[in-house]
């Protein structure tokens, strides 16, 4: 994807976010990178949603250092370098304050896998970070909210689980791309929002068998994936 395209693509993940109410007014932030080029697309600080145009999307490089664009990128850009660095593999991150992502981390609780919408899309429960030292929150703030989410994936896939809780903060996702991430977003949010409604109608429910997470989250994500069309040739 060349740096037009990929400017293109961030601003309709962002523009998601804000379609699909997981943000208000300047909250949240979309990016997406390119790897041929080392440069990060991202959505600029303190913007409305309905001003952003590709043009006014920023471009940094991994050191967060502006190569292209006027404006500040978003003050989440340390966090998303950070996921960049640590997870090769992912192409978009979106962070959003979306109301019942938000209010699980604020719990300082993981999202427990209630049923087969939630094991369609996380192979496991959604995972949250440990809290912060005050170190880490009165040093480089952005960068140590990077290292937390790297921390809590030692020895995971994060193709596994595409998102995670940021304690007392809000969620963070990642994709193939910037509009998949923000696609990630959305489900994260309805996945929190199922889970609640669960554990206020129940508070006592746990999470689906083993057996059953594993069928659901393989058939779609699996070496033998079997969930839509086979791609054409």
């Amino acid at each position: 994807m060349n740096l037009d395209a990929l400017r293109r693509d961030v601003l309709k993940a962002n523009l998601e976010l804000i379609r699909r109410g997981l943000v208000i007014y300047t909250f949240g932030n979309a990016s997406g990178i390119s790897r041929e080029q080392g440069l990060v697309v991202i959505k600029p600080s303190g913007v409305p949603f309905d001003e952003l145009t590709p043009e006014n999307m920023v471009v940094t490089d991994l050191d967060g250092r502006v190569v292209e664009g006027k404006l500040r990128p978003s003050s989440d850009l340390d966090t998303h370098i950070v996921l960049y660095q640590a997870f090769p593999n992912i192409g978009g991150v979106v962070h959003t304050h979306a109301r019942y992502a938000t209010a699980w981390a604020q719990s300082g609780r993981e999202i427990p896998c209630f049923g087969t919408t939630h094991a369609d899309y996380y192979h496991g429960c959604v995972p949250i970070t440990d809290p912060l030292s005050a170190e880490e929150i009165g040093g480089e703030y952005e960068e140590n909210t990077g290292h937390a989410i790297v921390r809590r994936f030692d020895g995971m896939d994060p193709a596994s689980a595409p998102g995670v809780l940021v304690r007392s903060h809000g969620p963070f996702t990642w994709g193939k791309t910037a509009t998949k991430a923000a696609q990630n977003a959305v489900l994260l949010e309805e996945i929190a929002a199922i889970a609640y409604q669960t554990v206020v109608l129940n508070p006592e429910a746990v999470a689906i068998p083993k057996a059953l997470h594993d069928r659901h989250f393989l058939r779609k994500h699996g070496a033998g994936a079997t969930y839509g069309q086979p791609t054409l040739k």
